[in-house]
């Protein structure tokens, strides 16, 4: 820090300076996220300075959250969930484990969770931080959690299990119907990350089951600052049974409330409103084209590489798609699984004309490498 502030100009134009080595956008077809909304950077501005850790003060914020909460249980079946706006799948994912851990004290001294091989990183860190063991079921070889092995990982000590609705690397989802009824049958908890499924399955005829329809889905996440168009941070952790928050609570004594369950304290309240306002803007129909414009556009890309003769690593069921191509066209970015696949996902920003261009570079980058 300097001794002397500087001037706003000069402030601004060093700013200005380092957003410009930020990549844009542009020629990105890998990113989870996009641009966000008009709406959402509206909304967003209005409620800047609130603060969501100390809702008593920001009682119309923390109304607002409540609807979100409330909209998003509904959209993935279940109108009365308890829950919270989270910092993302990360945050969602921790939590969701603690609330296991909790509900299962006294029940096991060696706590297990059994996740797919294609869980996020996430669970890594939650386990990590919450001193569970982690067991890794294996896919399939549509990249899949694999069914029949699933059996093999439970035991007396698995305190949860775990599917993953729209998977990073393959945008598949796991086999979470038949994790519900294993879910009903021993009485294990059982969480859903649909950080990015949640707001795009809901919108797909004849999607593959994942949320809270199938009655052993215990909790979900979903990230309203992927699919919906929020301003990042942007989360969403719901509950089926919203008595389930009471096991993270811990006193708040100087607080405007007396207990939180949050993993954060101060939580931005400007980007949970971004959220709801996008929502509320675009309703459930807005919403069907977006996602019925990325899964078209995601379409199109899967058929144009197929015709340059490089196939989807695993039908994807939602609008991620990696391909087993070892090669970047230049001036792309694209993503590697951790089998070295090519990753994309068509979000908002990338259009038709995108999907068009990049397909065209391929096929330049291929004519190069045949010659």
């Amino acid at each position: 820090m300097n001794r002397k502030g500087r001037s706003e100009e000069e402030l601004f134009s060093f700013l200005a300076e380092m957003r410009g080595k930020d990549r844009k956008y542009h020629k990105v077809i890998s990113s989870m996220c996009t641009i966000p909304h008009p709406v959402a950077v509206r909304a967003y501005d209005m409620f800047v300075e609130s603060n969501l850790g100390d809702p008593g003060l920001f009682s119309g914020t923390a109304e607002i959250e409540a609807l979100l909460v409330k909209s998003m249980g509904e959209l993935l079946g279940c109108g009365n969930v308890g829950g919270y706006s989270t910092s993302g799948g990360t945050e969602s994912n921790i939590q969701a484990l603690r609330i296991a851990r909790n509900l299962a004290k006294g029940r096991t001294k060696f706590p297990n969770v059994v996740i797919p091989e294609s869980a996020h990183f996430s669970f890594d860190k939650a386990c990590d931080i919450l001193s569970l063991e982690m067991r890794v079921v294996p896919s399939d070889k549509n990249y899949r959690m694999d069914e029949e092995k699933i059996p093999d990982y439970v035991d007396k000590n698995t305190i949860c299990l775990v599917g993953v609705a729209g998977t990073t690397e393959y945008g598949v989802v796991d086999p979470i119907s038949y994790l519900s009824d294993i879910s009903e049958d021993k009485d294990i908890f059982l969480h859903v990350d649909a950080a990015f499924g949640g707001l795009v399955l809901p919108y797909i005829r004849n999607a593959p089951e994942f949320d809270f329809r199938l009655p052993g889905v215990d909790t979900i996440s979903a990230d309203p600052h992927k699919m919906g168009m929020a301003i990042i941070p942007a989360g969403c952790l719901m509950a089926r049974d919203p008595s389930m928050f009471k096991t993270t609570e811990v006193d708040t004594p100087y607080l405007t409330v007396n207990k939180e369950c949050t993993l954060c304290g101060t939580r931005p309240g400007a980007s949970v409103v971004s959220a709801y306002a996008v929502q509320e803007y675009l309703g459930s129909e807005g919403m069907q084209k977006v996602v019925d414009t990325c899964m078209k556009n995601s379409r199109r890309l899967i058929k144009g590489m197929a015709e340059m003769g490089i196939p989807v690593a695993a039908q994807p069921d939602v609008n991620v798609a990696s391909f087993v191509c070892p090669d970047t066209p230049e001036g792309w970015k694209v993503s590697r699984t951790r089998k070295g696949h090519m990753r994309t996902v068509c979000m908002p920003h990338v259009t038709e004309e995108v999907v068009d261009e990049f397909l065209a570079d391929v096929k330049t980058m291929l004519e190069k490498k045949n010659h």
